[in-house]
């Protein structure tokens, strides 16, 4: 874990909130993560749920991943690619991390950044809803490690991270990926959960002072999604008394 980080955009919600502490509430210990995934993938793993559990499910839904060139309308540089065909009108595609050196069984509050490319036009209508207001970015943190898991021959996800547009205990919405372009050349863009008007998204380190880190796409657009991750900002707060 970092501390002190750079990330000032990211860091200013914070900071505004340690304002409204008085002194006897304590001070806010604030520590941060960063991974430009052009320099490193970082341990990021990748899968897949909210899809059949048959044999050749995956492959009927087209799920691929890879550590690859971003593509070159963004850049250069290397991204983490996630690509899949959303027959279920239910598939999360996520990515995770698990992050230590955290104080034990602590709540943190927790600020995304993510950075991605995608090729969703914003206005597009498609299949089950639009290609870019109708897939939705999510990240979220628990001490339990995010996998997914099969119940009742469905792959699902062990986590409550909501469905589609709601958040959920474990998640929060980060927003869509449509791009203000109006071609499906890919952009890059940035989502946050830093607003003065957001609600504040909490996560729980284990006992053993870790966090696992988790982002993707929960999409209602029943066609193929294709997204380049190329950064990952997060900073943790915590009052300390």
């Amino acid at each position: 874990m970092k501390t002190c980080g750079k990330l000032f955009g990211v860091m200013l919600s914070i900071v505004l909130a340690s304002c409204s502490l008085s002194k006897d509430e304590g001070s806010i210990l604030v520590s941060s993560y960063s991974n430009d995934f052009a320099v490193s993938q970082d341990d990021w793993q990748v899968d897949f749920s909210d899809f059949p559990a048959g044999e050749g499910d995956s492959t009927f839904y087209e799920l691929k991943f890879a550590y690859t060139d971003r593509p070159a309308s963004t850049g250069t540089g290397k991204s983490v690619m996630l690509s899949g065909f959303n027959h279920s009108d239910d598939l999360f595609m996520f990515m995770k991390k698990k992050l230590t050196g955290l104080s034990p069984n602590t709540d943190y509050t927790v600020v995304f950044e993510v950075e991605l490319a995608s090729n969703a036009p914003s206005g597009y209508s498609g299949v089950g809803g639009s290609p870019g207001e109708g897939v939705f970015l999510k990240a979220g943190a628990s001490g339990m490690e995010p996998k997914k898991v099969i119940e009742s021959n469905q792959y699902t996800f062990n986590l409550d991270k909501g469905n589609q547009s709601n958040s959920g205990l474990m998640a929060t919405v980060l927003g869509n990926i449509a791009t203000p372009e109006q071609s499906t050349e890919y952009a890059l863009i940035t989502r946050t959960n830093a607003s003065a008007n957001a609600a504040p998204f909490i996560a729980r380190s284990n006992g053993d002072g870790e966090i696992w880190l988790f982002v993707g796409t929960d999409s209602g657009f029943e066609g193929v999604t294709t997204v380049y991750y190329t950064r990952v900002n997060v900073v943790f707060s915590t009052v300390v008394k």
